[in-house]
């Protein structure tokens, strides 16, 4: 049974375990689970990172349970995979987590390349774009 059990953009604090649990299932014995967060540096930083600020455009919850929707019915995983994904918008600090993506299917090769797809699409595609915040105050645009 292909199922998108989360799909959502949220100023939540994102829960891995909310989202294991959304995908568990019996029929699935695999699970890959991608987090995202935010770290200290960046290539496009001067110095130190020491935050961002995630902004949404409003269809960005539409595109996000858009893309998990497609990753579900994807051909690869032979119509049985459960996905849930949630990418946090607002102040985040170093350490916060951004992006959770967990892909439940019948065998890890599918979980895998499905999981990676979807992770892949979302950078590409969810009108999303960070602000990152340096030590010495300077901020920087990112995906604009």
């Amino acid at each position: 049974m292909m199922t998108v059990a989360i799909a959502r953009v949220t100023t939540d604090v994102l829960d891995v375990a909310e989202h294991l649990a959304a995908v568990d299932d019996l029929a699935c014995g695999a699970v890959v689970t991608f987090v995202g967060r935010i770290r200290d540096h960046d290539p496009g930083a001067q110095g130190e990172v020491t935050g961002i600020e995630y902004s949404a455009h409003p269809d960005a919850s539409r595109t996000i349970e858009e893309l998990a929707a497609r990753a579900a019915a994807s051909d690869v995983v032979g119509g049985v995979a459960r996905v849930a994904v949630s990418h946090r918008i607002g102040a985040l600090a170093v350490g916060d987590l951004a992006l959770v993506a967990c892909v439940a299917t019948p065998h890890r090769a599918d979980a895998y390349e499905v999981s990676r797809v979807l992770v892949e699409q979302i950078k590409a595609e969810l009108p999303i774009w960070k602000r990152q915040h340096e030590v010495d105050g300077r901020t920087h645009w990112v995906g604009l």
